[in-house]
């Protein structure tokens, strides 16, 4: 039988996957693998200490967040949204709550509509994206829009819920979000070469995002996308920092056991095996939990992590491409199933 290595060369060798895969078991038994180039111009190649950018991958790091200000009595779940964020939506139900926002069951209107948007290059053609810097850059993309649906009636898939939380969280510690995630988050998992690192101030061994075109050419993503990530998305981990983030999670080092078992319940579903917890996906079967999740994609970004209760195996797949993790993912799953 082929070793986790040799499986994930197989699968990189097909679809030219660009980035750093690691896997961990409950034992301590560690795969790496890298591909690629961070910087294709000046042949730097990748590594297992390369940054990566995650996209919405760290919309987990956001329910953390919310989840430990919880736990300092700031507010509850079911606080309502007008009850803990000094900001006017004209338009927004009354009944929004904390819990909402979390479990993309808000029905508020979302600034990247898929509905309306094939590219998310679209958004910046009014609003370029070097002006987006803070999470109130955000606001005029969705604030005075009308509501999607009723609170609670259905799961859609929300960005501007995201960023709703981030500026509660900044309200309610009186921290910028980044900040917040770096002192709280990061600091306290020994995660210390992630952050939120703006692209024109990127630190050394940072991947660039790579936009494969058609014609054979290509492009990095720093016109597709806000200058700085925040609380929907945008930090940069690198595959070893993710590991530890899992364990921290799980070791207890960053929530009370009462707190992750509210993070991690599956409060929505999603479909036939999938959920959604706080900030994180939960795939079961059988009514049993067969993995927990996070996943992000952005143009010239495509990245994969889960942890597997069942055997304490922790996956992390970061590209710098747009796509490419999914397909390393499922090979890394089935070789583990066989």
């Amino acid at each position: 039988m082929k070793n986790l290595e040799e499986v994930i060369k197989e699968v990189q060798s097909k679809n030219d996957f660009s980035g750093a895969v690691m896997v961990q078991d409950g034992t301590g038994h560690t795969a790496t693998a890298s591909f690629g180039y961070a910087n294709r111009s000046d042949s730097l190649k990748n590594n297992a200490e390369t940054r990566f950018g995650i996209a919405s991958g760290c919309k987990l790091f956001t329910a953390i967040s919310v989840c430990q200000l919880v736990e300092e009595g700031k507010f509850t779940f079911d606080t309502r949204l007008n009850d803990c964020l000094d900001i006017e939506f004209p338009s927004f139900s009354d009944e929004i709550t904390i819990h909402h926002l979390l479990t993309h069951t808000s029905g508020i209107p979302d600034y990247f509509d898929e509905d309306v948007m094939d590219d998310f290059e679209e958004l910046w053609i009014k609003r370029p994206m070097y002006h987006i810097r803070s999470l109130t850059d955000f606001l005029p993309m969705f604030q005075n829009e009308q509501m999607k649906s009723s609170p609670g009636q259905s799961f859609h898939y929300n960005n501007a819920g995201y960023i709703l939380l981030g500026l509660i969280v900044e309200q309610s510690s009186q921290m910028e979000f980044t900040e917040y995630v770096q002192e709280h988050i990061f600091n306290r998992a020994g995660m210390t070469d992630s952050g939120y690192f703006s692209f024109d101030a990127l630190p050394s061994n940072t991947a660039l995002g790579y936009i494969d075109l058609p014609d054979g050419t290509w492009k990095t993503n720093i016109y597709s996308l806000p200058v700085k990530g925040g609380s929907d998305g945008g930090a940069y981990v690198t595959v070893k920092d993710m590991i530890k983030l899992w364990k921290a999670l799980f070791g207890q080092l960053l929530l009370t056991a009462e707190s992750l078992n509210k993070l991690l319940t599956p409060h929505v579903q999603v479909n036939e095996t999938g959920y959604y917890g706080y900030g994180v996906w939960i795939k079961m079967k059988d009514d049993q939990v067969m993995k927990y999740h996070v996943m992000g994609y952005d143009p010239g970004v495509s990245f994969h992590s889960g942890y597997y209760p069942a055997t304490q195996t922790i996956a992390v797949v970061c590209s710098n491409k747009s796509k490419g993790a999914f397909e390393i993912m499922s090979r890394i799953e089935e070789h583990r199933e066989a």
